[in-house]
């Protein structure tokens, strides 16, 4: 057994371009344009992993998902977490579960999908303004 890849279904492509790869920083790998299913995928993945990509679903007829029809959650591993969830929070993003310890964060696509931090190696020491920061929404 191989694995493949992970699917999200989204509802505005754009907006989920900009925030998988311009701002978590996945690399587009891959496109597939089908007129007659009327459905756009595109692959994207971290840089030199190409073999652990996310495909997202575009459906171009508007579908309103729920929490089972696009998916639980991503986890990306970073070499600095409380640098990655900065950079992250000053583009807008929510961090919905600040990485208190200092190991791991959650943050949502703009289609709701749960996005795990996971900091490389052990945990950084505790440090403000993630230390005392609450939790935020559902994630």
């Amino acid at each position: 057994m191989k694995y493949l890849h992970t699917m999200v279904r989204v509802t505005d492509l754009e907006q989920s371009l900009h925030f998988y790869r311009d701002l978590l920083g996945l690399k587009e790998t891959r496109r597939i344009e089908n007129e007659k299913g009327r459905f756009t995928l595109v692959f994207l993945a971290p840089p030199g992993q190409e073999d652990a990509p996310v495909e997202l679903t575009y459906n171009w007829d508007p579908e309103v998902y729920t929490g089972g029809r696009n998916f639980g959650h991503l986890a990306y591993e970073v070499d600095d977490i409380y640098e990655f969830c900065d950079r992250l929070q000053k583009a807008g993003v929510t961090i919905n579960r600040p990485p208190r310890d200092g190991h791991m964060a959650f943050v949502r696509s703009p289609d709701n999908i749960s996005i795990e931090i996971l900091q490389k190696g052990g945990s950084k020491p505790p440090a403000e303004p993630w230390a005392s920061m609450p939790n935020t929404g559902a994630w």
